[in-house]
């Protein structure tokens, strides 16, 4: 600082040291143009490694999150083994003496289809009809029989007013169920 070649500035106790602009040799335009265009030039320079590196690093992830070369041949195998299996299973299906026609098929199917819809009918009616034309005194077979909307309307109106549950009143009054006895009315085919 003393020689002339650093300046000092002092700011409160602290004091700060920077080289002597002056002494320095004055740029003319056509150097800072030539500076400008370097500075640009290394500017794309670096966007374009900064692009590879995001493309390599994406790279890179992919290849950690793909299997390796032993890793894909178990895994081939596994699927031969299954394979394998499966063909052996088929063959074993294939050759079965007891097939069932499609025909045959299509008649139980409609079956069991009319059958569900007579248990429905059925229990709807035993449950809504009978249960509570037992309870009013009438035989299953009398007329009113028919009305079942009518008797569940009814049974609902006895359980309304009713002070224990549903299903003490069909204890008290005898009635069974299909689900206290772990029926269970058969899925559609």
């Amino acid at each position: 600082a003393q020689q002339g070649r650093v300046r000092e500035k002092t700011y409160g106790k602290q004091k700060i040291y920077f080289a002597d602009q002056e002494q320095l040799p004055a740029a003319s335009d056509a150097e800072l143009r030539g500076l400008d265009g370097e500075i640009a030039a290394r500017s794309a320079q670096l966007q374009a490694l900064l692009q590879s590196c995001r493309h390599m690093e994406a790279e890179l992830k992919d290849l950690n999150g793909s299997m390796t070369t032993p890793e894909m041949v178990k895994e081939i195998e596994a699927l031969r083994k299954d394979c394998a299996s499966y063909t052996e299973k088929l063959e074993r299906i294939k050759s079965a003496a007891n097939h069932v026609t499609p025909e045959e098929k299509e008649k139980v199917c409609q079956e069991q289809q009319l059958y569900r819809r007579e248990w429905r009918r059925r229990k709807r009616m035993v449950w809504a009809g009978g249960s509570v034309l037992a309870l009013l005194g009438r035989a299953p077979h009398s007329p009113s029989h028919a009305p079942s909307r009518q008797a569940t309307e009814l049974l609902d109106a006895i359980l309304e007013g009713y002070p224990k549950s549903k299903k003490q009143f069909f204890e008290e009054v005898g009635i069974e169920t299909d689900e206290e006895h772990g029926v269970v009315l058969p899925a559609a085919l």
